[in-house]
């Protein structure tokens, strides 16, 4: 299969720099679970989309320290093609950045988690096991960085997750659009250092908190998983 990421990581600092692209992370996720797929890679925040998003298998949008409330220009033609994808019926798979993009281009709501940041690992509870959830567990332990997220699901949208603080953890429409709040593509070396380096952003409390939680690890493999079987049962 060949399937899109679509790029919205702002983030040009060094520390950026010192580590994996957003697409190189979520192209290991899936080639950690399929290796012999391939992965293009488009940057919209310089305005690179794909020209025929029909041409490839799925699409996966990810995380961004920018706003999607901001109405930044890259991110209305995001949500043009948003629209047009499912539409289509071509799979959409988002994560944290990418989840909330999708929801508010199809008539959802953003708003702020009421406890501020959510950040280190939590444990999100599956409250609606869709068909491509082998194995599905009561909670999933996944990475968390954001403070905005969805408080209104689109018409037709099902909550498959949620967790305190988050009741739209995770959001499915029929068979062709899966997301999640978090971040599957984040490693536990990647999680620890990014806790590092927003401590004093995130404050004293916060980031203890976050590096406590990182004494167990996110279910990496098991959403991959998830996503795999989510593009291949979509197609």
């Amino acid at each position: 299969m060949h399937i899109a990421i679509l790029v919205t990581n702002t983030d040009n600092s060094d520390f950026a720099k010192a580590h994996p692209s957003d697409g190189e992370k979520f192209s290991t996720l899936l080639l950690e679970q399929r290796p012999d797929w391939e992965f293009s890679v488009f940057d919209t925040t310089n305005g690179v989309f794909p020209q025929d998003v029909t041409a490839f298998d799925g699409v996966m949008i990810g995380g961004s320290p920018a706003s999607v409330m901001a109405g930044a220009d890259w991110i209305s033609t995001l949500e043009v093609l948003i629209r047009e994808m499912v539409a289509a019926r071509v799979p959409v798979f988002g994560a944290c950045f990418g989840h909330q993009v999708i929801a508010q281009a199809l008539g959802g709501r953003l708003g702020y988690n009421p406890d501020g940041w959510s950040f280190g690992r939590v444990s999100t509870e599956v409250v609606e096991i869709l068909p491509w959830m082998k194995g599905a567990p009561e909670a999933i332990n996944l990475y968390s960085a954001h403070k905005e997220q969805v408080i209104e699901v689109p018409e037709g949208a099902k909550v498959w997750s949620k967790t305190v603080g988050c009741p739209v953890g995770g959001l499915a429409i029929g068979d062709h659009v899966f997301t999640t709040e978090y971040h599957p593509e984040m490693s536990p070396e990647f999680i620890a250092a990014l806790v590092e380096e927003l401590a004093e952003v995130v404050g004293p409390g916060v980031a203890a908190r976050a590096r406590a939680s990182l004494a167990v690890d996110a279910d990496r493999a098991l959403m991959g998983d998830w996503m795999a079987r989510f593009f291949e049962g979509a197609r």
